[in-house]
């Protein structure tokens, strides 16, 4: 039987600034993780219906939590701190980075992780260091290429065969997905595999 591809319903429930926050509950969570800026909050509002959930900041490095939101009463989609922006201070990154990975480690419900990477910006250090950690956890995940809209039909197949190779060794079947809230690129493929992963 098809997945259906249609977007979630879902609301805000809480931001959390420590793990010991997370809402105790039994019910699957799927975490979103991505540098600062590349477009977390834009692809949770996309793949939701009604209005914005997600706050879109302007400002580089403003979320500083764990925030959370019910979708259709029966998983949670959890928006973590975006990564790697320089102009944060030292203290606050480090207080990020525990917040971050105490919830990675020790929440038994979460299922997986859509990763979201600017289709313009190399794979960096920090990429890569929660890239592994992912893989020795085996947790299942999805790369999610954010911003598709600003390349070009050509270069925007030479950065996929790029990712996949980086990332996958060049795996035909690897779970990388063009996405553009702009064209809808890559919704309903983002939504199904959330809902697979969720069922």
């Amino acid at each position: 039987m098809p997945v259906a591809s249609g977007p979630f319903t879902a609301s805000f429930v809480k931001s959390v600034y420590d793990h010991r926050q997370v809402p105790s509950d039994p019910r699957p969570a799927v975490a979103f993780a991505g540098r600062s800026n590349v477009g977390k909050s834009t692809l949770i509002n996309t793949i939701t219906t009604g209005k914005k959930i997600a706050k879109v900041s302007q400002t580089p490095g403003k979320t500083q939590a764990l925030n959370f939101f019910l979708v259709e009463n029966r998983f949670y989609m959890v928006d973590l701190p975006g990564y790697g922006f320089a102009k944060v201070p030292p203290q606050v990154k480090k207080d990020w980075a525990v917040l971050v990975e105490n919830y990675l480690t020790g929440d038994p419900d979460l299922r997986g992780l859509v990763f979201l990477l600017d289709c313009r910006r190399e794979i960096n250090d920090d990429d890569t260091t929660l890239l592994q950690w992912v893989v020795r956890r085996g947790l299942p995940f999805l790369m999610v290429l954010t911003k598709t809209d600003k390349l070009s039909r050509n270069q925007l197949g030479q950065t996929v065969m790029k990712m996949k190779h980086k990332i996958f060794g060049n795996e035909e079947n690897a779970p990388l997905i063009p996405f553009s809230s702009k064209t809808g690129a890559g919704k309903k493929e983002v939504i199904r595999w959330v809902r697979n992963l969720t069922a």
